[in-house]
């Protein structure tokens, strides 16, 4: 009985006509497109794109140079080189991220115990060569200067949720 079920069905070409419905519902439905230029999409507070160093309210630097950013990354984008100070402290004389070998996974703002190193909303940037996303410190200490608001409020944000 089943047999004379199945030849019934493929004799009617119920699956296309499913697949015909489907195709019609769709088609007449709301296009969802955005024209990206003058339209941005809503992005969430825990976007992962441009890195940034932060530092404290008084100017110095976060970062205390613990390498434990360049331990975690999977993909050895980090280089960290590091002196002590005449106080004592410990402090990077070299941080470089290599954006084409990074994979934004986020684990060295995880493993960061300072909060030094973050990486910002900023998805709209590029480079013309390789050597143009190879960041260094003075860079991205830029870009946290340059981003510290909106890191902020971020950070102000994930704490309430976490």
């Amino acid at each position: 009985m089943g047999s004379m079920r199945d030849i019934l069905n493929s004799l009617l070409l119920k699956e296309l006509l499913k697949g015909l419905a489907v195709t019609g519902r769709h088609m007449f439905a709301r296009k969802i497109t955005v024209q990206y230029p003058e339209e941005k999409t809503p992005q969430g507070f825990r976007f992962r794109g441009l890195h940034a160093l932060r530092r404290y309210p008084n100017g110095e630097e976060r970062c205390i140079a613990c390498k434990l950013c360049e331990a975690v990354c999977p993909a050895m984008a980090i280089t960290i080189e590091s002196a002590q100070r005449e106080d004592g402290s410990r402090r990077t004389t070299r941080y470089d991220i290599d954006l084409n070998k990074c994979i934004f996974c986020g684990f060295c703002e995880e493993a960061c115990p300072v909060d030094a190193i973050v990486e910002t909303r900023v998805f709209e940037y590029h480079g013309e060569k390789q050597s143009d996303l190879y960041y260094t410190k003075p860079m991205l200490l830029a870009n946290g200067d340059r981003y510290e608001a909106q890191i902020a409020a971020d950070r102000e944000l994930d704490s309430k949720y976490r």
